[in-house]
Protein backbone atom coordinates (compact mmCIF):
# COMPACT_ATOMS: atom_id res chain seq x y z
CA UNK A 1 0.00 0.00 0.00
CA UNK A 2 2.62 2.35 1.03
CA UNK A 3 4.40 1.89 -2.69
CA UNK A 4 0.88 2.69 -4.51
CA UNK A 5 1.27 6.29 -2.48
CA UNK A 6 4.74 6.07 -3.28
CA UNK A 7 4.20 5.11 -7.32
CA UNK A 8 1.10 7.12 -8.18
CA UNK A 9 2.52 10.50 -8.45
CA UNK A 10 5.32 8.91 -10.40
CA UNK A 11 3.02 8.23 -13.13
CA UNK A 12 1.62 11.30 -12.88
CA UNK A 13 4.41 13.20 -13.37
CA UNK A 14 4.99 10.79 -16.37
CA UNK A 15 1.78 11.49 -17.69
CA UNK A 16 2.59 15.37 -17.32
CA UNK A 17 6.04 15.42 -19.22
CA UNK A 18 5.01 13.18 -21.92
CA UNK A 19 1.24 13.65 -22.80
CA UNK A 20 1.35 17.62 -22.09
CA UNK A 21 1.25 18.56 -25.92
CA UNK A 22 -1.26 16.32 -26.19
CA UNK A 23 -3.12 17.13 -23.21
CA UNK A 24 -3.69 20.99 -24.39
CA UNK A 25 -4.41 19.68 -27.93
CA UNK A 26 -7.48 17.50 -26.52
CA UNK A 27 -8.21 20.67 -24.10
CA UNK A 28 -8.51 22.78 -27.52
CA UNK A 29 -10.21 20.08 -29.06
CA UNK A 30 -13.33 19.84 -26.11
CA UNK A 31 -13.47 23.78 -25.67
CA UNK A 32 -13.97 23.94 -29.02
CA UNK A 33 -16.33 21.41 -29.22
CA UNK A 34 -18.27 22.64 -26.18
CA UNK A 35 -18.90 25.77 -27.87
CA UNK A 36 -21.32 24.81 -30.37
CA UNK A 37 -23.60 24.04 -27.69
CA UNK A 38 -24.27 25.26 -24.41
CA UNK A 39 -21.56 24.80 -22.58
CA UNK A 40 -22.84 25.72 -19.00
CA UNK A 41 -24.39 22.04 -19.22
CA UNK A 42 -20.77 20.83 -18.75
CA UNK A 43 -19.68 23.31 -16.30
CA UNK A 44 -22.06 22.13 -13.86
CA UNK A 45 -20.99 18.37 -13.86
CA UNK A 46 -19.14 17.79 -10.51
CA UNK A 47 -15.97 16.65 -10.56
CA UNK A 48 -14.37 13.54 -8.72
CA UNK A 49 -10.45 14.75 -8.94
CA UNK A 50 -9.74 18.00 -7.38
CA UNK A 51 -5.98 18.03 -8.27
CA UNK A 52 -4.11 18.61 -11.95
CA UNK A 53 -4.02 15.53 -14.06
CA UNK A 54 -6.29 13.74 -11.54
CA UNK A 55 -2.91 12.50 -9.33
CA UNK A 56 -5.46 12.57 -6.29
CA UNK A 57 -8.07 10.29 -7.98
CA UNK A 58 -5.22 8.44 -9.48
CA UNK A 59 -4.05 7.35 -5.82
CA UNK A 60 -7.48 6.60 -4.19
CA UNK A 61 -8.09 4.30 -7.62
CA UNK A 62 -4.64 2.59 -7.24
CA UNK A 63 -5.66 2.30 -2.99
CA UNK A 64 -9.14 1.12 -3.45
CA UNK A 65 -8.01 -1.30 -5.88
CA UNK A 66 -5.35 -2.72 -3.98
CA UNK A 67 -7.70 -3.04 -1.50
CA UNK A 68 -9.94 -4.78 -3.54
CA UNK A 69 -12.54 -2.33 -3.31
CA UNK A 70 -12.73 -0.52 -6.02
CA UNK A 71 -16.70 -0.81 -7.54
CA UNK A 72 -17.44 0.43 -3.66
CA UNK A 73 -15.00 3.47 -4.48
CA UNK A 74 -16.94 4.10 -7.70
CA UNK A 75 -20.52 3.67 -5.57
CA UNK A 76 -19.13 6.29 -3.13
CA UNK A 77 -18.20 8.22 -6.01
CA UNK A 78 -21.77 8.23 -7.41
CA UNK A 79 -22.90 8.58 -3.65
CA UNK A 80 -21.67 11.84 -3.10
CA UNK A 81 -21.06 13.34 -6.58
CA UNK A 82 -24.51 12.44 -7.95
CA UNK A 83 -25.55 10.07 -10.90
CA UNK A 84 -23.26 11.57 -13.53
CA UNK A 85 -19.95 13.23 -12.61
CA UNK A 86 -16.76 13.92 -14.56
CA UNK A 87 -13.19 12.87 -13.86
CA UNK A 88 -9.92 13.78 -15.52
CA UNK A 89 -6.48 11.01 -15.09
CA UNK A 90 -3.36 12.50 -16.84
CA UNK A 91 -4.56 13.88 -20.19
CA UNK A 92 -8.24 12.09 -20.60
CA UNK A 93 -11.31 13.68 -19.25
CA UNK A 94 -14.33 11.07 -19.03
CA UNK A 95 -18.20 11.43 -17.58
CA UNK A 96 -19.40 8.35 -15.33
CA UNK A 97 -23.02 7.74 -15.05
CA UNK A 98 -25.58 5.91 -13.70
CA UNK A 99 -28.54 7.31 -15.22
CA UNK A 100 -30.98 4.88 -17.33
CA UNK A 101 -31.88 7.24 -20.17
CA UNK A 102 -27.91 7.76 -20.94
CA UNK A 103 -27.24 4.00 -20.71
CA UNK A 104 -30.23 3.77 -23.06
CA UNK A 105 -28.74 6.41 -25.37
CA UNK A 106 -25.47 5.29 -25.26
CA UNK A 107 -26.22 1.10 -25.93
CA UNK A 108 -29.21 1.55 -27.65
CA UNK A 109 -31.38 4.84 -29.33
CA UNK A 110 -27.62 6.55 -30.38
CA UNK A 111 -25.92 3.61 -30.27
CA UNK A 112 -24.04 4.53 -33.87
CA UNK A 113 -22.63 7.48 -32.17
CA UNK A 114 -20.45 5.26 -29.76
CA UNK A 115 -17.56 3.25 -30.27
CA UNK A 116 -14.92 0.83 -28.51
CA UNK A 117 -12.29 3.66 -27.93
CA UNK A 118 -8.99 1.95 -26.59
CA UNK A 119 -11.14 -1.28 -25.63
CA UNK A 120 -9.70 -2.73 -28.50
CA UNK A 121 -6.34 -1.23 -28.52
CA UNK A 122 -5.61 -2.61 -24.61
CA UNK A 123 -7.41 -6.17 -25.31
CA UNK A 124 -6.09 -7.24 -29.14
CA UNK A 125 -3.20 -8.81 -27.74
CA UNK A 126 -5.21 -11.15 -25.79
CA UNK A 127 -8.48 -11.32 -27.80
CA UNK A 128 -7.19 -11.33 -31.74
CA UNK A 129 -10.24 -9.51 -34.20
CA UNK A 130 -13.49 -11.35 -32.29
CA UNK A 131 -17.31 -9.89 -32.06
CA UNK A 132 -16.01 -8.55 -28.41
CA UNK A 133 -13.45 -6.16 -29.93
CA UNK A 134 -15.42 -5.67 -33.57
CA UNK A 135 -16.99 -2.70 -34.58
CA UNK A 136 -19.13 -1.23 -37.54
CA UNK A 137 -19.97 -4.20 -40.74
CA UNK A 138 -17.13 -6.37 -38.95
CA UNK A 139 -19.42 -6.83 -36.07
CA UNK A 140 -22.58 -7.11 -37.38
CA UNK A 141 -21.19 -9.91 -39.67
CA UNK A 142 -19.45 -12.04 -36.74
CA UNK A 143 -23.02 -11.53 -34.83
CA UNK A 144 -24.63 -12.92 -37.97
CA UNK A 145 -22.76 -15.84 -37.97
CA UNK A 146 -22.71 -16.42 -34.17
CA UNK A 147 -26.51 -15.66 -33.11
CA UNK A 148 -27.44 -18.84 -34.45
CA UNK A 149 -25.45 -21.32 -32.57
CA UNK A 150 -26.97 -19.87 -29.28
CA UNK A 151 -30.18 -20.93 -30.03
CA UNK A 152 -31.51 -22.52 -26.71
CA UNK A 153 -32.45 -25.45 -28.68
CA UNK A 154 -29.11 -26.93 -29.07
CA UNK A 155 -28.75 -27.26 -25.19
CA UNK A 156 -32.62 -27.04 -24.29
CA UNK A 157 -31.67 -31.38 -22.66
CA UNK A 158 -29.00 -30.35 -20.83
CA UNK A 159 -26.38 -32.79 -22.27
CA UNK A 160 -23.81 -30.77 -23.17
CA UNK A 161 -23.37 -29.80 -19.13
CA UNK A 162 -24.47 -33.18 -17.37
CA UNK A 163 -21.19 -35.25 -17.86
CA UNK A 164 -19.00 -32.02 -16.60
CA UNK A 165 -20.93 -30.97 -13.59
CA UNK A 166 -20.88 -34.94 -13.03
CA UNK A 167 -17.27 -34.54 -12.95
CA UNK A 168 -17.14 -31.22 -10.97
CA UNK A 169 -19.48 -33.08 -8.19
CA UNK A 170 -16.64 -35.75 -7.97
CA UNK A 171 -14.45 -33.21 -7.16
CA UNK A 172 -15.53 -31.37 -4.65
CA UNK A 173 -16.56 -34.49 -2.81
CA UNK A 174 -12.86 -35.19 -2.99
CA UNK A 175 -11.40 -32.28 -2.02
CA UNK A 176 -14.03 -32.18 1.17
CA UNK A 177 -12.41 -35.57 2.21
CA UNK A 178 -10.18 -33.80 4.84
CA UNK A 179 -11.49 -31.12 6.50
CA UNK A 180 -15.03 -30.37 4.70
CA UNK A 181 -14.00 -27.57 3.62
CA UNK A 182 -13.88 -26.51 -0.27
CA UNK A 183 -12.91 -23.23 -2.36
CA UNK A 184 -15.29 -23.60 -4.98
CA UNK A 185 -14.40 -20.53 -7.10
CA UNK A 186 -11.06 -22.49 -8.99
CA UNK A 187 -13.34 -25.72 -9.62
CA UNK A 188 -16.65 -23.86 -11.18
CA UNK A 189 -13.66 -21.94 -13.54
CA UNK A 190 -12.58 -25.41 -14.83
CA UNK A 191 -16.30 -26.54 -15.23
CA UNK A 192 -16.91 -23.65 -17.56
CA UNK A 193 -13.78 -23.93 -19.61
CA UNK A 194 -15.00 -27.63 -20.02
CA UNK A 195 -18.47 -26.94 -20.81
CA UNK A 196 -16.98 -23.93 -22.98
CA UNK A 197 -14.23 -25.99 -24.73
CA UNK A 198 -17.01 -28.71 -25.61
CA UNK A 199 -19.15 -26.27 -26.92
CA UNK A 200 -16.28 -24.86 -29.28
CA UNK A 201 -14.13 -27.91 -30.17
CA UNK A 202 -16.88 -30.41 -29.65
CA UNK A 203 -14.39 -32.11 -27.62
CA UNK A 204 -13.68 -30.75 -23.43
CA UNK A 205 -10.19 -29.70 -22.12
CA UNK A 206 -11.46 -32.44 -18.94
CA UNK A 207 -9.57 -29.67 -17.23
CA UNK A 208 -11.45 -31.14 -13.53
CA UNK A 209 -9.41 -34.50 -14.32
CA UNK A 210 -6.78 -34.67 -11.61
CA UNK A 211 -4.02 -36.19 -14.52
CA UNK A 212 -5.89 -33.50 -17.25
CA UNK A 213 -3.46 -32.08 -19.83
CA UNK A 214 -0.36 -29.80 -18.39
CA UNK A 215 -1.34 -27.45 -20.88
CA UNK A 216 -4.50 -26.89 -20.16
CA UNK A 217 -3.31 -25.94 -16.78
CA UNK A 218 -1.25 -23.61 -17.95
CA UNK A 219 -3.12 -22.29 -20.56
CA UNK A 220 -5.70 -21.27 -17.24
CA UNK A 221 -3.09 -19.39 -15.15
CA UNK A 222 -1.85 -17.66 -18.87
CA UNK A 223 -5.07 -16.71 -19.50
CA UNK A 224 -5.82 -15.35 -15.90
CA UNK A 225 -2.66 -13.08 -15.94
CA UNK A 226 -3.31 -12.03 -19.59
CA UNK A 227 -6.87 -11.08 -18.00
CA UNK A 228 -5.51 -9.27 -14.92
CA UNK A 229 -2.58 -7.03 -17.02
CA UNK A 230 -5.25 -6.44 -19.55
CA UNK A 231 -7.73 -4.89 -17.09
CA UNK A 232 -4.94 -3.02 -15.59
CA UNK A 233 -3.81 -1.60 -18.52
CA UNK A 234 -7.29 -0.52 -19.86
CA UNK A 235 -7.49 1.78 -16.23
CA UNK A 236 -4.44 3.65 -17.65
CA UNK A 237 -6.09 4.49 -21.36
CA UNK A 238 -3.57 6.58 -23.56
CA UNK A 239 -1.02 5.27 -21.05
CA UNK A 240 -1.26 2.05 -21.17
CA UNK A 241 1.96 0.47 -22.65
CA UNK A 242 3.38 1.69 -19.40
CA UNK A 243 1.94 -1.72 -17.72
CA UNK A 244 3.60 -5.28 -17.65
CA UNK A 245 3.89 -5.40 -21.60
CA UNK A 246 6.39 -7.79 -21.47
CA UNK A 247 4.19 -10.68 -18.84
CA UNK A 248 1.29 -9.84 -20.94
CA UNK A 249 2.85 -11.10 -24.58
CA UNK A 250 4.76 -14.11 -22.96
CA UNK A 251 0.95 -15.36 -21.53
CA UNK A 252 -0.46 -14.68 -25.00
CA UNK A 253 2.14 -16.75 -26.34
CA UNK A 254 0.90 -19.40 -24.15
CA UNK A 255 -2.94 -18.74 -24.58
CA UNK A 256 -2.31 -18.56 -28.41
CA UNK A 257 -0.67 -21.66 -28.72
CA UNK A 258 -3.18 -23.63 -26.62
CA UNK A 259 -6.03 -22.10 -28.66
CA UNK A 260 -4.06 -23.21 -32.50
CA UNK A 261 -3.95 -26.48 -30.96
CA UNK A 262 -6.88 -27.56 -30.04
CA UNK A 263 -8.62 -25.66 -33.58
CA UNK A 264 -6.02 -27.76 -35.16
CA UNK A 265 -7.17 -30.92 -33.34
CA UNK A 266 -10.94 -29.96 -34.10
CA UNK A 267 -10.57 -29.40 -37.94
CA UNK A 268 -8.78 -32.00 -38.71
CA UNK A 269 -11.26 -34.47 -36.53
CA UNK A 270 -14.06 -32.59 -38.38
CA UNK A 271 -12.60 -33.52 -41.84
CA UNK A 272 -13.49 -36.84 -41.63
CA UNK A 273 -16.86 -36.10 -40.16
CA UNK A 274 -17.46 -33.83 -43.43
CA UNK A 275 -20.67 -35.98 -44.17
CA UNK A 276 -22.68 -35.68 -41.16
CA UNK A 277 -22.67 -31.87 -40.27
CA UNK A 278 -25.06 -32.28 -37.35
CA UNK A 279 -22.00 -33.78 -35.53
CA UNK A 280 -19.55 -30.52 -37.21
CA UNK A 281 -18.52 -29.00 -33.70
CA UNK A 282 -19.31 -25.29 -33.19
CA UNK A 283 -15.42 -24.13 -34.28
CA UNK A 284 -16.06 -26.01 -37.59
CA UNK A 285 -19.18 -24.30 -38.86
CA UNK A 286 -18.19 -21.25 -38.37
CA UNK A 287 -14.64 -21.88 -39.96
CA UNK A 288 -16.11 -21.39 -43.20
CA UNK A 289 -16.37 -18.29 -42.48
CA UNK A 290 -13.47 -17.77 -41.06
CA UNK A 291 -10.54 -19.03 -43.50
CA UNK A 292 -7.68 -16.87 -41.86
CA UNK A 293 -6.65 -18.76 -38.77
CA UNK A 294 -6.13 -15.85 -36.53
CA UNK A 295 -9.62 -14.70 -37.23
CA UNK A 296 -10.77 -18.04 -36.16
CA UNK A 297 -8.34 -17.79 -33.12
CA UNK A 298 -9.62 -14.48 -32.25
CA UNK A 299 -13.13 -15.75 -32.09
CA UNK A 300 -12.87 -18.70 -30.29
CA UNK A 301 -10.52 -16.76 -27.41
CA UNK A 302 -13.03 -14.10 -27.36
CA UNK A 303 -16.02 -16.65 -26.72
CA UNK A 304 -13.81 -19.14 -24.68
CA UNK A 305 -13.54 -15.69 -22.23
CA UNK A 306 -17.11 -15.06 -22.17
CA UNK A 307 -18.33 -18.59 -21.35
CA UNK A 308 -15.83 -19.40 -18.90
CA UNK A 309 -15.55 -16.33 -16.80
CA UNK A 310 -19.05 -14.77 -16.67
CA UNK A 311 -20.49 -18.35 -15.74
CA UNK A 312 -17.77 -19.46 -12.84
CA UNK A 313 -17.89 -15.59 -11.17
CA UNK A 314 -21.30 -15.78 -11.16
CA UNK A 315 -21.63 -19.28 -9.41
CA UNK A 316 -18.83 -18.51 -7.46
CA UNK A 317 -21.26 -14.97 -5.94
CA UNK A 318 -23.80 -17.55 -5.98
CA UNK A 319 -22.64 -19.51 -2.95
CA UNK A 320 -20.77 -17.01 -1.62
CA UNK A 321 -23.94 -15.74 -0.77
CA UNK A 322 -25.61 -18.54 0.13
CA UNK A 323 -23.26 -19.60 3.26
CA UNK A 324 -24.10 -15.99 4.41
CA UNK A 325 -27.46 -16.07 4.16
CA UNK A 326 -28.80 -19.45 5.27
CA UNK A 327 -32.46 -18.71 5.36
CA UNK A 328 -32.15 -18.10 1.50
CA UNK A 329 -30.07 -21.51 1.23
CA UNK A 330 -33.18 -23.43 2.76
CA UNK A 331 -36.14 -21.84 0.66
CA UNK A 332 -34.06 -22.64 -2.40
CA UNK A 333 -33.30 -26.21 -1.32
CA UNK A 334 -37.26 -26.21 -0.80
CA UNK A 335 -37.72 -25.68 -4.07
CA UNK A 336 -35.01 -27.96 -5.68
CA UNK A 337 -36.85 -30.72 -3.41
CA UNK A 338 -39.42 -31.05 -5.84
CA UNK A 339 -37.38 -31.66 -8.91
CA UNK A 340 -37.70 -35.51 -9.14
CA UNK A 341 -34.99 -36.80 -12.04
CA UNK A 342 -36.12 -40.19 -11.70
CA UNK A 343 -38.96 -39.69 -13.33
CA UNK A 344 -37.65 -37.42 -16.40
CA UNK A 345 -34.36 -36.20 -16.72
CA UNK A 346 -33.89 -32.18 -15.74
CA UNK A 347 -34.59 -29.58 -18.79
CA UNK A 348 -33.55 -25.93 -19.64
CA UNK A 349 -37.36 -25.75 -19.08
CA UNK A 350 -37.53 -27.41 -15.94
CA UNK A 351 -34.94 -24.58 -14.60
CA UNK A 352 -36.87 -22.11 -15.40
CA UNK A 353 -39.75 -22.93 -13.92
CA UNK A 354 -37.69 -22.68 -10.58
CA UNK A 355 -38.63 -19.35 -9.49
CA UNK A 356 -37.37 -18.58 -6.48
CA UNK A 357 -34.04 -20.13 -8.35
CA UNK A 358 -34.52 -17.29 -10.65
CA UNK A 359 -35.00 -15.43 -8.10
CA UNK A 360 -31.80 -16.14 -6.82
CA UNK A 361 -29.88 -15.65 -9.93
CA UNK A 362 -31.39 -12.17 -10.72
CA UNK A 363 -30.27 -11.24 -6.98
CA UNK A 364 -26.96 -12.60 -7.58
CA UNK A 365 -26.31 -10.80 -10.98
CA UNK A 366 -27.69 -7.60 -9.79
CA UNK A 367 -25.04 -7.06 -7.03
CA UNK A 368 -22.14 -8.64 -9.12
CA UNK A 369 -23.10 -8.11 -12.67
CA UNK A 370 -20.11 -10.45 -14.44
CA UNK A 371 -18.58 -6.73 -16.48
CA UNK A 372 -18.81 -4.27 -14.17
CA UNK A 373 -17.97 -1.06 -15.61
CA UNK A 374 -18.47 -0.45 -19.12
CA UNK A 375 -16.97 2.32 -21.24
CA UNK A 376 -17.80 3.75 -24.56
CA UNK A 377 -15.94 6.35 -26.88
CA UNK A 378 -17.93 9.34 -28.34
CA UNK A 379 -17.00 8.99 -32.58
CA UNK A 380 -18.28 12.20 -33.25
CA UNK A 381 -19.18 14.93 -31.09
CA UNK A 382 -23.14 13.72 -29.39
CA UNK A 383 -24.78 14.77 -26.33
CA UNK A 384 -26.53 12.45 -23.51
CA UNK A 385 -29.92 13.28 -22.44
CA UNK A 386 -28.91 13.78 -19.05
CA UNK A 387 -27.42 15.21 -16.21
CA UNK A 388 -25.88 18.29 -17.23
CA UNK A 389 -26.73 21.96 -16.33
CA UNK A 390 -27.29 23.68 -12.57
CA UNK A 391 -30.39 21.22 -12.41
CA UNK A 392 -28.95 18.32 -13.50
CA UNK A 393 -31.21 17.50 -15.75
CA UNK A 394 -30.46 19.32 -19.23
CA UNK A 395 -28.69 17.14 -21.84
CA UNK A 396 -24.69 16.81 -21.99
CA UNK A 397 -22.30 17.66 -24.74
CA UNK A 398 -19.72 15.16 -25.09
CA UNK A 399 -17.12 15.87 -27.84
CA UNK A 400 -16.03 13.62 -30.07
CA UNK A 401 -13.40 10.72 -28.37
CA UNK A 402 -14.37 11.32 -25.21
CA UNK A 403 -15.41 8.35 -22.81
CA UNK A 404 -18.34 7.44 -21.10
CA UNK A 405 -18.77 4.88 -18.36
CA UNK A 406 -21.64 3.76 -16.72
CA UNK A 407 -21.63 0.73 -14.56
CA UNK A 408 -24.10 -1.65 -13.86
CA UNK A 409 -22.49 -2.73 -10.86
CA UNK A 410 -23.96 0.93 -9.31
CA UNK A 411 -26.88 0.94 -11.11
CA UNK A 412 -28.26 -2.21 -9.94
CA UNK A 413 -27.24 -0.86 -6.13
CA UNK A 414 -29.16 2.48 -6.12
CA UNK A 415 -31.76 3.12 -3.01
CA UNK A 416 -34.09 4.75 -4.91
CA UNK A 417 -34.61 1.73 -7.71
CA UNK A 418 -34.17 -1.06 -5.00
CA UNK A 419 -34.83 0.38 -2.00
CA UNK A 420 -33.18 0.75 1.13
CA UNK A 421 -32.46 -2.33 1.30
CA UNK A 422 -30.28 -2.10 -2.04
CA UNK A 423 -27.24 -3.30 -1.05
CA UNK A 424 -28.42 -6.92 0.96
CA UNK A 425 -28.81 -10.42 -0.98
CA UNK A 426 -32.97 -10.40 -1.05
CA UNK A 427 -33.86 -12.80 -3.82
CA UNK A 428 -37.47 -11.81 -2.60
CA UNK A 429 -37.71 -8.84 -3.84
CA UNK A 430 -37.82 -9.80 -7.23
CA UNK A 431 -41.67 -10.85 -6.45
CA UNK A 432 -43.01 -7.61 -5.45
CA UNK A 433 -43.43 -4.27 -6.80
CA UNK A 434 -41.88 -2.37 -9.14
CA UNK A 435 -39.45 -4.76 -10.27
CA UNK A 436 -42.43 -7.91 -10.55
CA UNK A 437 -44.08 -5.57 -13.42
CA UNK A 438 -40.66 -4.49 -15.17
CA UNK A 439 -39.65 -5.58 -18.44
CA UNK A 440 -37.97 -8.82 -17.94
CA UNK A 441 -35.22 -8.00 -20.61
CA UNK A 442 -33.65 -4.59 -19.78
CA UNK A 443 -35.93 -3.61 -16.49
CA UNK A 444 -36.22 -0.21 -17.56
CA UNK A 445 -32.45 0.10 -18.16
CA UNK A 446 -32.03 -0.36 -14.54
CA UNK A 447 -30.77 -4.21 -14.70
CA UNK A 448 -27.84 -5.11 -17.15
CA UNK A 449 -25.55 -7.65 -16.14
CA UNK A 450 -25.31 -8.62 -19.76
CA UNK A 451 -25.27 -5.31 -21.24
CA UNK A 452 -28.20 -4.01 -23.38
CA UNK A 453 -28.84 -3.36 -27.05
CA UNK A 454 -27.59 -4.74 -29.78
CA UNK A 455 -24.43 -5.56 -28.58
CA UNK A 456 -26.38 -8.04 -25.57
CA UNK A 457 -24.30 -10.98 -24.75
CA UNK A 458 -25.49 -13.76 -27.30
CA UNK A 459 -24.40 -16.28 -24.71
CA UNK A 460 -26.31 -14.75 -21.92
CA UNK A 461 -28.58 -17.67 -21.95
CA UNK A 462 -26.35 -20.58 -21.96
CA UNK A 463 -24.36 -19.38 -19.44
CA UNK A 464 -27.87 -19.02 -17.11
CA UNK A 465 -28.68 -22.39 -17.87
CA UNK A 466 -25.03 -24.23 -17.01
CA UNK A 467 -25.20 -21.71 -13.98
CA UNK A 468 -28.85 -22.82 -12.84
CA UNK A 469 -27.71 -26.61 -13.31
CA UNK A 470 -24.85 -26.44 -11.32
CA UNK A 471 -26.71 -24.75 -8.63
CA UNK A 472 -29.57 -27.59 -8.44
CA UNK A 473 -26.96 -30.37 -8.53
CA UNK A 474 -24.87 -29.23 -5.83
CA UNK A 475 -27.95 -28.73 -3.38
CA UNK A 476 -29.16 -32.21 -4.42
CA UNK A 477 -25.84 -33.60 -3.57
CA UNK A 478 -24.77 -32.39 -0.81
CA UNK A 479 -27.20 -31.73 2.00
CA UNK A 480 -25.08 -29.76 4.05
CA UNK A 481 -23.39 -26.30 2.84
CA UNK A 482 -22.41 -23.70 5.44
CA UNK A 483 -20.18 -21.26 6.08
CA UNK A 484 -17.26 -22.07 7.74
CA UNK A 485 -16.47 -21.27 11.05
CA UNK A 486 -13.25 -18.85 10.35
CA UNK A 487 -14.55 -17.20 7.21
CA UNK A 488 -15.45 -13.99 7.74
CA UNK A 489 -19.10 -13.03 7.30
CA UNK A 490 -18.71 -9.40 5.71
CA UNK A 491 -21.55 -6.92 4.92
CA UNK A 492 -22.73 -7.05 1.60
CA UNK A 493 -20.42 -4.48 -0.23
CA UNK A 494 -17.24 -4.84 2.01
CA UNK A 495 -16.82 -7.95 0.83
CA UNK A 496 -13.07 -7.79 -1.26
CA UNK A 497 -14.12 -7.86 -4.79
CA UNK A 498 -11.03 -8.84 -7.52
CA UNK A 499 -12.15 -7.06 -10.66
CA UNK A 500 -10.52 -8.44 -13.79
CA UNK A 501 -12.36 -8.93 -17.16
CA UNK A 502 -14.76 -10.21 -14.97
CA UNK A 503 -15.99 -10.01 -10.63
CA UNK A 504 -15.09 -12.22 -9.02
CA UNK A 505 -14.65 -12.92 -5.04
CA UNK A 506 -10.82 -11.80 -4.41
CA UNK A 507 -10.80 -14.17 -1.47
CA UNK A 508 -12.54 -17.38 -3.06
CA UNK A 509 -15.77 -18.85 -1.99
CA UNK A 510 -15.03 -21.42 0.16
CA UNK A 511 -17.67 -23.54 1.75
CA UNK A 512 -17.95 -26.11 4.83
CA UNK A 513 -19.75 -29.28 3.33
CA UNK A 514 -19.22 -31.76 6.20
CA UNK A 515 -16.27 -34.71 6.01
CA UNK A 516 -17.41 -37.16 3.75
Amino acid sequence: MIYTFWVCPVVAAVVLYIYRAGYIRSGRRAKQSLLKADASTYDFLPRANRWPLGIDLLVLTVKALDESHLMEFFLDNFRKLGNTFQQAIGPNTSILTIEPANVEAILLSNAKDWGLGFRRTIFFPLLGDGIFLQEGDAWKHSRDILRPHFYHRHYEDLDIYRPHVKSLLEVISTDAIATGVVDLQPLFFRLTLDVTTEFLFGESVLSQRPVSDVISHDFEEAFDTAQSISTKRSRFQKLYWLVDGKGLRKACKIVHEFADGVINRTLTSSANDVNDSNKLPFLSTIAQFYPDRDALRGQAINILTAGRDSTATFLSWTFFHLVRYPLVMEKLRSEVSQVDETVAPLTRADLLRLTYLQNVMREVLRLHPPVPLISRTALRDTTIPTGGGPDGKSPILVPQGMSVLYSAYCIQRRTDIYGMDAEMFRPERWDEEPLRSRDQTHRGWTFLPFGGGPRACLGMDFSLTEGAYAIVRILQRFPSIKLPADEPVYVTGRERQAVTISLNPADGCRVDLGKE
